[in-house]
């Protein structure tokens, strides 16, 4: 399973999120289950357009994310949950259940990544290319 880290920067005045980024199929799949938490950090799934919460073991945060890593909309879900898909949705942010309110993330917060080695310049967009339709 591969997974990269990275940091989500939330806007200027804001301390930085650790960040796990699952972009293989297999990472994406595994998500969060198996763990009892992610307390202070948060998984991006991409490509995603909706998420599930059958067999995890903690409510978890999620907001979903266009192209350009611009929240679209927000939502909590408990476990034993199956996320309605979102159309222009791209990318899928996942962290406990709180935390994103604690971020201050809102609908149309507008979201950066920076890996290891600082900024990547060819963010956004993450992940493959998707038609458009």
């Amino acid at each position: 399973m591969t997974t990269s880290h990275g940091l989500l920067r939330l806007g200027p005045d804001r301390d930085p999120v650790p960040l796990e980024i699952a972009a293989s199929y297999r990472a994406r799949t595994r998500g969060l289950l198996g763990r009892d938490g992610m307390p202070g950090a948060a998984l991006l799934l991409t490509p995603a357009g909706s998420v599930h919460t059958f067999r995890m073991r903690f409510a978890i945060d999620v907001a979903y994310l266009d192209r350009r890593l611009r929240v679209i909309a927000l939502t909590t879900m408990p476990p034993g949950r199956l996320g309605l898909p979102r159309l222009r949705s791209r990318h899928v942010l996942e962290a406990e259940a709180g935390a994103m309110a604690a971020w201050g993330l809102q609908v149309g917060s507008q979201l950066r990544i920076d890996g290891p080695a600082g900024p990547d310049p060819s963010q956004p967009p993450l992940g493959p290319a998707r038609p458009r339709r």
